[in-house]
Protein backbone atom coordinates (compact mmCIF):
# COMPACT_ATOMS: atom_id res chain seq x y z
CA UNK A 1 0.00 0.00 0.00
CA UNK A 2 1.08 3.54 -0.59
CA UNK A 3 1.24 5.78 2.48
CA UNK A 4 -1.14 8.69 1.80
CA UNK A 5 -1.89 11.71 3.95
CA UNK A 6 -5.01 13.85 3.90
CA UNK A 7 -4.61 16.80 1.56
CA UNK A 8 -6.56 19.61 -0.05
CA UNK A 9 -9.94 19.16 -1.78
CA UNK A 10 -10.51 15.93 0.14
CA UNK A 11 -7.71 14.18 -1.76
CA UNK A 12 -5.18 11.88 -0.18
CA UNK A 13 -1.61 12.63 -1.25
CA UNK A 14 1.58 10.59 -1.26
CA UNK A 15 5.05 11.99 -0.79
CA UNK A 16 6.93 12.63 -4.06
CA UNK A 17 9.58 10.02 -4.91
CA UNK A 18 12.42 10.96 -7.27
CA UNK A 19 12.21 8.86 -10.45
CA UNK A 20 15.22 8.03 -12.62
CA UNK A 21 13.14 6.92 -15.62
CA UNK A 22 9.83 5.53 -16.77
CA UNK A 23 9.18 2.98 -19.51
CA UNK A 24 6.15 1.13 -20.82
CA UNK A 25 5.68 -2.48 -21.87
CA UNK A 26 2.89 -4.68 -23.22
CA UNK A 27 2.58 -8.48 -23.18
CA UNK A 28 -0.14 -10.13 -25.28
CA UNK A 29 -2.89 -12.08 -23.51
CA UNK A 30 -1.81 -15.60 -22.60
CA UNK A 31 1.77 -14.47 -21.94
CA UNK A 32 3.93 -15.62 -19.05
CA UNK A 33 7.48 -15.31 -17.76
CA UNK A 34 9.17 -18.13 -15.85
CA UNK A 35 11.46 -17.68 -12.81
CA UNK A 36 13.46 -14.45 -12.98
CA UNK A 37 14.55 -11.43 -10.96
CA UNK A 38 13.85 -7.76 -11.66
CA UNK A 39 16.84 -5.96 -13.21
CA UNK A 40 16.54 -2.99 -10.80
CA UNK A 41 14.23 -1.94 -7.95
CA UNK A 42 11.19 -0.20 -9.42
CA UNK A 43 7.47 0.43 -9.23
CA UNK A 44 5.35 -1.61 -11.66
CA UNK A 45 2.02 0.10 -12.43
CA UNK A 46 -0.52 -2.23 -14.05
CA UNK A 47 -2.53 -0.29 -16.63
CA UNK A 48 -4.49 -3.22 -18.15
CA UNK A 49 -4.63 -6.98 -17.85
CA UNK A 50 -4.82 -9.39 -14.93
CA UNK A 51 -1.76 -11.22 -13.78
CA UNK A 52 -1.12 -14.14 -11.44
CA UNK A 53 2.18 -13.58 -9.63
CA UNK A 54 4.15 -16.18 -7.63
CA UNK A 55 7.29 -15.94 -5.47
CA UNK A 56 9.77 -18.77 -4.75
CA UNK A 57 8.35 -18.95 -1.20
CA UNK A 58 5.06 -20.10 -2.74
CA UNK A 59 3.16 -16.86 -2.09
CA UNK A 60 0.74 -16.00 -4.90
CA UNK A 61 -1.33 -12.91 -5.58
CA UNK A 62 -3.21 -11.26 -8.42
CA UNK A 63 -2.35 -7.92 -10.00
CA UNK A 64 -5.16 -5.96 -11.63
CA UNK A 65 -5.39 -2.60 -13.42
CA UNK A 66 -4.57 0.18 -10.98
CA UNK A 67 -2.36 -2.00 -8.77
CA UNK A 68 1.13 -0.77 -7.93
CA UNK A 69 3.80 -3.41 -7.27
CA UNK A 70 6.99 -2.46 -5.46
CA UNK A 71 9.43 -4.71 -7.31
CA UNK A 72 12.62 -5.13 -5.28
CA UNK A 73 13.45 -8.70 -6.27
CA UNK A 74 16.66 -7.82 -8.10
CA UNK A 75 18.88 -9.91 -5.82
CA UNK A 76 16.37 -12.28 -4.22
CA UNK A 77 15.07 -15.71 -5.03
CA UNK A 78 12.96 -14.66 -8.01
CA UNK A 79 9.36 -14.78 -9.12
CA UNK A 80 7.22 -15.76 -12.08
CA UNK A 81 3.94 -14.57 -13.55
CA UNK A 82 1.27 -15.46 -16.08
CA UNK A 83 -1.56 -13.51 -17.62
CA UNK A 84 -5.10 -14.63 -16.94
CA UNK A 85 -8.06 -13.39 -18.96
CA UNK A 86 -8.13 -11.98 -22.47
CA UNK A 87 -6.54 -8.56 -21.96
CA UNK A 88 -2.87 -7.79 -22.67
CA UNK A 89 -0.74 -6.72 -19.70
CA UNK A 90 0.15 -3.07 -20.19
CA UNK A 91 2.37 -1.62 -17.52
CA UNK A 92 4.65 1.25 -16.64
CA UNK A 93 8.01 0.65 -14.97
CA UNK A 94 9.17 3.54 -12.80
CA UNK A 95 12.77 3.20 -11.65
CA UNK A 96 13.24 5.23 -8.48
CA UNK A 97 16.28 6.60 -6.68
CA UNK A 98 17.34 3.74 -4.39
CA UNK A 99 18.06 6.16 -1.53
CA UNK A 100 14.50 7.55 -1.58
CA UNK A 101 12.05 7.08 1.28
CA UNK A 102 9.33 5.22 -0.63
CA UNK A 103 6.62 5.59 2.01
CA UNK A 104 5.31 2.17 1.00
CA UNK A 105 3.39 0.09 3.56
CA UNK A 106 3.53 -3.72 3.09
CA UNK A 107 0.08 -5.24 2.50
CA UNK A 108 -1.19 -7.57 5.20
CA UNK A 109 -3.20 -10.69 4.56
Amino acid sequence: MIDLSEGERGDFIGQAVAAKNISFRETASGGSFEWHQDPVPRFVLTLSGTLEFETKSGATFTLRPGDVLLAQDNSGSGHKWRLIGSEPWRRAYVVYDETADLRFIPATA
